[in-house]
């Protein structure tokens, strides 16, 4: 079996898993598909005896799935690395930009996740709430929310972040030590 490997990776950090957004964050690629071959096609429904009219829905395609490519790009190349020592974030950003957060796995104090009604429930996605001193990770249309989260769950807890039970009555009786 291939070991994977990802750029910045450290010594003695292996990844546990990857994951990725729910092919439904990249709704308005396919709206942007959908909508120029609709506008395109107007012209032909109209007057439908010119058949030169027949170039607007091929166009509108053409431009429909450059809006479209350009969509899945930003999808496709925007993962979740979990290590046993942290969560890096990377983001694609257009065709050539990219953003990456990394947060250690021992700083994150609490976390949650959230499934957003009956769409959510039908098609597996949820949103993924990790909090931490300097702020909150949200990383909203995950998909299988709680087989992600469960696993992220396990995860934080073996690296020694979030707040246990010991922790819970250290901070009722007025004492946090760490």
């Amino acid at each position: 079996m291939k070991k994977l490997v990802f750029s910045g990776q450290r010594p003695n950090e292996e990844i546990l898993f990857v994951f990725r957004r729910h092919i439904i964050a990249m709704r308005k690629g396919f709206y942007g598909l959908l909508i120029p071959m609709a506008i395109g096609s107007i012209p032909f429904l109209i007057w439908s005896t010119n058949v030169d009219l027949l170039w607007g829905p091929i166009i509108g395609l053409g431009v429909g799935a450059g809006i479209c490519f350009y969509h899945w790009v930003g999808w496709y190349f925007s993962v979740y690395i979990v290590t046993n020592k942290r969560i890096r974030q990377v983001v694609q950003k257009g065709l050539f930009g990219k953003s990456v957060i990394d947060i250690n796995l021992n700083k994150i104090l609490n976390h949650s996740y959230k499934v957003p009604g009956l769409f959510g429930e039908i098609f597996h996605f949820g949103t993924i709430v990790l909090q931490t001193m300097v702020g909150d990770l949200v990383i909203k249309n995950v998909e299988h929310c709680e087989k992600v989260y469960g696993e992220l769950v396990n995860a934080i807890d073996a690296a020694g972040g979030g707040r246990g039970e010991e922790d819970d009555e250290e901070v009722q009786n007025g004492r946090i030590e760490k």
